[in-house]
């Protein structure tokens, strides 16, 4: 997996970035059958009722994006309210199946709706959260188990099928209630920052360097997996690193990746995921580490060999830059070097490592300690008997 290739869709086109390219017209047709299909089951709101209800945002739409869009009015809003109502229908049926048409190839081709959660995650195929927002308000159905729900709430229901250690629906229910994103993008970024990560943890000045876990194992730390609510909750606690499970897949690398750019590109926004591949960065030097991390079962990876993980993961790390205050700046400053550069500490972790880590290794020591102290019990009781002779006679000259 290239971190390229992260960056540009495959199947679907949402915005005007990569709008009407030749690769990505498969999905043309489907957006039209899903606003049919939302038309139908609300009748009462027409596609122009759809067009005039943002038409007072098309300003701020357009300001969104960094670059100027070169379409006309009537062109633009269309676009908007196809790419949106696309996406709000698919959530749809997504949470409900019942409501995909028979043969639908988003709900029968396998190959094709993992794509889709992928595109739908990416930078440059983001649409303004507000002007979905909106047409999700005026496309609700009239039922009361609708009328209730919130978009931030219908959005991650339909991310959770896909993204990697699905969390609980309760836990979804709970961090959705008031969740608001600039994007899609952000939106499910969001959601993997817990309260207790936001705000800053460290006035000092972290160095952000950090040894490669095949250096700091040798200096005595270790790895320990934890269950948290996001991966993103790493600590250290008495030489040793805890960490929850990062399934790395084809998605969850791609998700990874562009909410590093974001995060990047805004200087207002939280830099957790900067950080947090800052740390990974550090952490995976070769293919090694990453055996290490999987032995572990820190990492479950799914996107090529060990190498290939270190290229996707030193890549993501690349250029990013973290603040002094960044919400791992103490595990950064928790001794990693005063540790590593403990000679002691070192040679003791290396020693305990080397001859202890299998029970093979322990035997073989264990082995070749019986028979050094046989051979010490040996020497000394014949010097023993040449000093002090049972006949009581003094040693000769």
């Amino acid at each position: 997996m290239l971190v390229g290739n992260s960056y540009h869709p495959f199947v679907v086109s949402i915005g005007p970035y990569h709008r009407r390219k030749r690769e990505l017209m498969m999905i043309e047709e489907h957006k039209w059958r899903y606003l049919k299909s939302l038309l139908c089951r609300k009748p009462t709101k027409t596609f122009e009722v759809y067009l005039e209800s943002i038409k007072p945002l098309e300003k701020d739409a357009r300001e969104y994006y960094s670059k100027i869009i070169e379409l006309e009015s009537r062109d633009f809003n269309e676009m908007m309210v196809l790419d949106r109502c696309f996406i709000i229908e698919l959530f749809r049926k997504i949470i409900d199946r019942n409501l995909f048409e028979p043969n639908d190839p988003l709900a029968t081709d396998c190959w094709v709706l993992p794509f889709v959660y992928r595109d739908f995650l990416l930078l440059e195929n983001q649409i303004p959260f507000i002007i979905l927002e909106k047409l999700f308000e005026i496309s609700k159905m009239p039922s009361e188990e609708e009328s209730s729900l919130s978009l931030s709430l219908l959005a991650m229901q339909f991310f959770n099928e896909a993204i990697a250690l699905q969390r609980p629906h309760d836990f979804i229910c709970h961090r959705s209630r008031d969740l608001k994103g600039s994007h899609l993008l952000d939106l499910v970024r969001l959601s993997f920052i817990p309260e207790k990560l936001k705000g800053t943890q460290s006035s000092g000045t972290p160095t952000h360097v950090m040894h490669s876990f095949s250096r700091l194992r040798r200096s005595g730390i270790k790895l320990n997996l934890v269950q948290e609510e996001s991966f993103l909750v790493v600590k250290f606690k008495n030489g040793v690193i805890e960490m929850p499970r990062l399934r790395l897949d084809e998605l969850m690398g791609s998700f990874l990746s562009n909410c590093v750019a974001f995060e990047q590109l805004h200087c207002d926004f939280s830099k957790h995921f900067n950080t947090y591949a800052t740390f990974l960065d550090c952490l995976v030097e070769s293919a090694k580490d990453v055996g290490y991390l999987c032995h572990h079962n820190i990492m479950d990876k799914n996107i090529g060999n060990d190498d290939e993980v270190v290229r996707f993961i030193n890549q993501m790390g690349k250029g990013v830059m973290i603040n002094s205050d960044c919400y791992l700046s103490k595990l950064f400053e928790n001794g990693y070097i005063g540790n590593f550069r403990n000679c002691w500490n070192v040679q003791w972790a290396t020693f305990k490592r080397k001859y202890f880590d299998t029970p093979w290794a322990f035997i073989s020591a264990l082995a070749a300690f019986v028979l050094l102290s046989l051979a010490i019990a040996q020497t000394f009781y014949t010097i023993y008997a040449y000093v002090h002779p049972n006949d009581g006679s003094p040693p000769p000259n």
